[in-house]
């Protein structure tokens, strides 16, 4: 049976490299305004496809502003790009797609990114993941932008939505999911627990489809890393149940 191990940002590197950036993806759905269903406005984070590319849709401008819209309207733009995304995704309020736009700078760790629940890799660590036989992994350019003139070459990894945190370290009263938006809030547990029923067993790297900032890695993704050698990325195991 799988290991699996919560993700996080090693502050340590930070001082050895330095690299840095500024960016937010290229497109993004709306958050949402007054729900008809329960009445919250809100907008989520983590759920991103940066594979996901808008760039023939007509309507793209129509998702170049973040905002908040009505409900009738949020399920337009959402339908607009169901299609291209991946089969059975959930794309509630504030999804982003596309690459990662913005200014970069310094040296960068084989690992960023996750302290705003991205993985950016460089080139040769991405390299050394899929030849190390990590499932599930892709690859998308980014769009950053360095004054340096030799600029890393840095891929971010699309992190899917892929099972659940088990109903026993949520709140005992915690209301079901929205009909309407599909919303139900809850802060992140101090001691999370996986779902063993739910997880994925083709991929060994997902985001917590009930929690989308939580990125989860399986032994054999932290034993990649590890035998590379690689630099930025910390790893909490989280036990299933």
């Amino acid at each position: 049976m799988s290991r699996y191990f919560y993700l996080r940002p090693d502050k340590a590197t930070w001082a050895t490299y330095r690299g840095e950036f500024n960016a937010v993806p290229k497109w993004g759905l709306p958050g949402l305004k007054d729900c008809p269903g329960c009445g919250a406005s809100w907008s989520s984070w983590g759920t991103h496809y940066p594979a996901v590319d808008l760039s023939e849709l007509p309507e793209r401008h129509e998702f170049e502003e973040a905002r908040q819209e009505p409900f009738h309207e949020f399920v337009r733009l959402r339908e607009l790009v169901r299609p291209l995304a991946p089969p059975n995704s959930k794309l509630p309020p504030g999804a982003d797609f596309g690459p990662l736009v913005g200014p970069a700078s310094g040296r960068f760790a084989p690992f960023s990114g996750l302290e705003s629940c991205w993985i950016v890799v460089r080139r040769d660590t991405f390299d050394s993941l899929q030849a190390a036989g990590v499932r599930g992994l892709l690859g998308c350019k980014t769009e950053l932008k360095f004054r340096q003139k030799t600029p890393p070459e840095l891929i971010e990894l699309q992190i899917e939505p892929r099972g659940l945190l088990h109903r026993d370290c949520l709140p005992p009263d915690l209301a079901p999911p929205c009909t309407t938006c599909g919303r139900q809030g809850f802060t992140l547990p101090d001691d999370p627990i996986l779902d063993e029923a739910s997880l994925p067993t083709d991929t060994d790297l997902f985001r917590v489809g009930n929690f989308a900032t939580v990125i989860i890695g399986t032994d054999r993704f932290k034993d990649a890393v590890e035998q590379g050698g690689w630099e930025g990325i910390q790893f909490r195991e989280l036990p299933v149940r």
